[in-house]
């Protein structure tokens, strides 16, 4: 939709569209108190600025609605689809093997014991060979540092989705 028609929106249809970049009832509500915006700019300016003023909980809010990865059998399709995208984008995807699919599924579940919430990255052309090295690095941080990447990601996962949903 265009932004005129976001800013047109209902309170209601505007809240859902929001809710669909992402899930943290403050960064909706904060979202939506700074509308009508004038520009594409403003938007995205807007979501950075409400976002930097959330919290762990309102992080931990966001990080719920993504799926989690960790079941083979979902990173095996997920991995599948990938392969199967148009050969014109600028990131080659590699095969994922089993050996990988299996580590990285073993690998998001001591990250989740670990840290008490899923792994969360921008994951828009990585390969599954790139999330497990990604996961790699990762895993051994600090729960307060891990949870600061992983807010950085939710943020870029979100200005992605809002530029999806508003163009």
């Amino acid at each position: 939709m265009t932004l005129a028609a976001f800013n047109a929106l209902d309170r209601a249809a505007a809240a859902e569209t929001l809710g669909h970049c992402c899930a943290a009832t403050r960064w909706i509500h904060g979202m939506l108190a700074r509308r009508p915006f004038s520009t594409l700019s403003d938007l995205a300016e807007d979501a950075c600025e409400v976002w930097a003023t959330l919290g762990e909980a309102d992080w931990l809010q966001a990080f719920d609605a993504h799926p989690k990865i960790g079941d083979v059998d979902s990173l095996r399709e997920k991995y599948a689809a990938t392969k199967a995208m148009a050969g014109g984008e600028q990131h080659a995807v590699a095969d994922a093997d089993e050996d990988t699919l299996d580590e990285l599924a073993r690998l998001n579940r001591d990250y989740e014991e670990r840290f008490g919430f899923i792994f969360i990255v921008f994951a828009t052309g990585k390969s599954a060979q790139d999330m497990l090295a990604l996961l790699r690095a990762r895993i051994n941080n600090s729960r307060d540092e891990e949870l600061r990447n992983a807010a950085a990601e939710q943020l870029k996962i979100t200005l992605l989705r809002l530029e999806r949903a508003v163009d």
